[in-house]
């Protein structure tokens, strides 16, 4: 065994799902390039279970932005100064997690110089969002400002028991995965949209539309609108591991500029992205070996609208999701029948 580092690091993500996804890059880079030092990683509450039992992280803190907010942001500041990490590194560009990291008391406190609380890190980092530039290789400049080797994908680590949760649906022969649903409206690819895929796709594949609690009642008008057989809408049954289990062996997985996206770059699933409203321009792409990305043909002056999307098009016309042709995700289907064959 490595000797264990005296100093700890401390990584702050505390937004989105899939930011917390992206993050896990950095988790591998650590774990090759200084393997004895320990990592503890800040996510927000909700988001744990993604990071609880990986194999690269120490201690998990967690911050419940919901209840007592800035009073638990107080009792995590206590926290972080009383572990003596040598480095503590934040992933955003917020005020809370800029105040983490300024006062907590490490040797090292690490962000983007566009954190309000810049001018209280000992190094702060350029954020160019665009430029070509993965969110990956912006989070891996935190650690290493001279880095410029291959963008390391994200990993997850899905348990035994998320195995055991997905194994059944996984052995109903070749299947594919649908994750119809965003948090944004304008990077959500529409109903009708996904109805016409359904309808199109080969009937001998089980198709499993997946999501989170929030997102069964969409998935189950999907399937009632579709009337495909071999179609389960799975949304709320299977945690965000055992849905990354289940879009590991999907012959391809459809999925929006979303998390679902990042859960195939986690664990190397086939992914078709279709993006809406955002372009793979702003770093946020997918990093499975198969990938591929569906988004209008032709240019639209008005795309992209913005970073995050829009709870709706700020046009009307949706242009950007309603000028997809089902055929270009039958192409990316097609090739990833391909990819299996060998």
């Amino acid at each position: 065994m490595p000797e264990v580092s005296s100093r700890p690091l401390l990584l702050i993500q505390t937004a989105f799902i899939g930011d917390v996804i992206l993050a896990t890059a950095l988790l591998e880079h650590l774990h090759r390039t200084e393997p004895a030092t320990p990592v503890d990683f800040l996510v927000r509450k909700g988001n744990e279970g993604l990071v609880q039992q990986h194999p690269h992280v120490r201690q998990v803190l967690v911050w419940d932005k919901k209840q007592d907010k800035y009073r638990g942001l107080w009792r995590l500041q206590q926290q972080i100064r009383a572990a003596g990490y040598g480095r503590v590194i934040t992933l955003q560009r917020f005020a809370s997690t800029g105040f983490l990291t300024a006062f907590s008391g490490a040797p090292e406190r690490i962000g983007f110089d566009k954190n309000p609380l810049a001018r209280g890190f000992t190094r702060a980092v350029p954020h160019i969002i665009g430029a070509g530039v993965h969110e990956v290789s912006r989070n891996l400049h935190l650690l290493d400002p001279a880095y410029d080797g291959p963008i390391p994908a994200p990993r997850l680590y899905p348990t035994a028991a998320d195995e055991a949760a997905a194994a059944p649906y996984a052995a109903a022969g070749p299947y594919l995965c649908i994750a119809p649903t965003s948090v944004w409206f304008t990077k959500q690819f529409p109903q009708e949209q996904w109805l016409k895929l359904l309808a199109a796709l080969p009937a001998h594949y089980t198709v499993y539309l997946l999501g989170g609690p929030p997102d069964v009642a969409a998935c189950e008008a999907l399937l009632a609108a579709s009337g495909r057989e071999k179609t389960l809408n799975l949304a709320g049954k299977l945690s965000l591991l055992a849905s990354a289990a289940l879009m590991r062996g999907a012959v391809l997985n459809y999925v929006n500029d979303s998390a679902p996206m990042h859960l195939c770059s986690a664990v190397g699933a086939p992914t078709c992205a279709v993006y809406c409203s955002t372009v793979p321009f702003f770093g946020f792409g997918p990093l499975s070996p198969f990938s591929r990305v569906v988004e209008i043909e032709g240019d639209l002056d008005c795309r992209p609208c913005g970073l995050h999307g829009y709870a709706k098009c700020p046009l009307g016309h949706f242009q950007c999701a309603y000028g997809i042709e089902t055929r270009q995700l039958l192409a990316a289907l097609a090739e990833a029948e391909q990819a299996v064959m060998g």
